[in-house]
């Protein structure tokens, strides 16, 4: 029989979690997480990982596997990954691979363009000038150098802007020249699922998790994980903005609002994302009927 790797994207708080078991329990499966934010250990509250009665349901891999001391690359987690579902696949059928990193569930369905290394030096004098001159000066330097990527990725974003612009000079030439090369045959069918959601219930369940975070003692959990706030793990939302709490540069009201409005920013992020690479995917309502789920599923032998 064919294997079916069952992929299930969604912006954040669309809920993922409880939709995967719901179709892991349909399928006798398990799941795979290709959450880049709750791959760490230390990382719980903020991340907003399966509790421990979601994780007894039902096995779940890469889910808190790693230390935030640990670099884990795409590259990485591509092979850990198609390692495990290959072993995996050797006795089940349908796996499960769920999450709102869309650059990892990309790396696992279809494999990641391979880029030349981009020597420590580069690395480092590009980060000084982003700390010295900021993020503009930058941006227009990767429009000049590669126009096309420009236009394509998130140039908000520091950490990709400076992905790009690195390679760009290391290798002589855009960025964009590597992308969209030969792809490895994956052994197993896809079946993309993503859960369909309004923007409004979207943002009015986004703030309902970031209280509900603030009150299972994310600022705890932050605290602990302040003397290593400088790691590339700890960059993301709801830590970067307790440590300025922490820092006295806004008031902890200032600090959760802020927690709310860039994690609807990355939602709405991911929302564009998913339209754009997973056009073909069947959308899903997250309060999908039993009988409703289970006429989507491929059916089991």
């Amino acid at each position: 029989m064919n294997k079916t790797l069952i992929t299930l994207s969604g912006p954040t708080a669309c809920g993922k979690t409880d939709l995967s078991i719901r179709i892991a329990k349909t399928l006798g499966a398990e799941i795979f997480s290709c959450d880049s934010r709750q791959f760490y250990k230390e990382m719980s509250i903020g991340t907003a990982v399966p509790s421990e009665t979601e994780l007894k349901e039902i096995p779940h891999h890469f889910i808190q596997h790693k230390s935030i001391q640990s670099p884990y690359s795409v590259g990485q987690f591509e092979t850990d990954a198609m390692d495990a579902l290959t072993q995996y696949f050797e006795k089940q059928d349908f796996a499960i691979l769920v999450g709102g990193s869309g650059l990892y569930m990309h790396a696992v369905v279809e494999g990641i363009d391979k880029f030349p290394e981009v020597p420590e030096e580069i690395r480092t004098a590009l980060g000084q000038r982003l700390e010295t001159n900021g993020l503009e000066e930058l941006q227009q330097e990767l429009q000049s150098l590669d126009p096309d990527h420009y236009q394509k990725i998130d140039i908000q974003n520091p950490s990709r802007v400076l992905r790009a612009l690195g390679v760009s000079l290391a290798a002589g030439q855009p960025y964009s020249s590597f992308l969209g090369q030969d792809k490895p045959k994956r052994p197993f069918t896809v079946l993309p699922l993503t859960v369909d959601i309004s923007r409004e219930l979207l943002y009015n369940r986004i703030n309902e998790r970031v209280d509900q975070m603030i009150n299972a003692g994310l600022l705890q959990e932050a605290e602990s994980l302040y003397p290593y706030r400088d790691l590339n793990a700890l960059q993301t939302v709801g830590y970067q903005e307790i440590f300025d709490f922490f820092d006295q540069k806004i008031d902890l009201d200032e600090a959760i609002a802020q927690i709310k409005q860039h994690t609807r920013n990355y939602a709405k992020r991911q929302m564009t994302w998913i339209r754009r690479k997973e056009s073909n995917a069947e959308q899903i309502n997250p309060t999908i009927s039993d009988e409703d789920l289970v006429s989507i599923l491929p059916k089991q032998p």
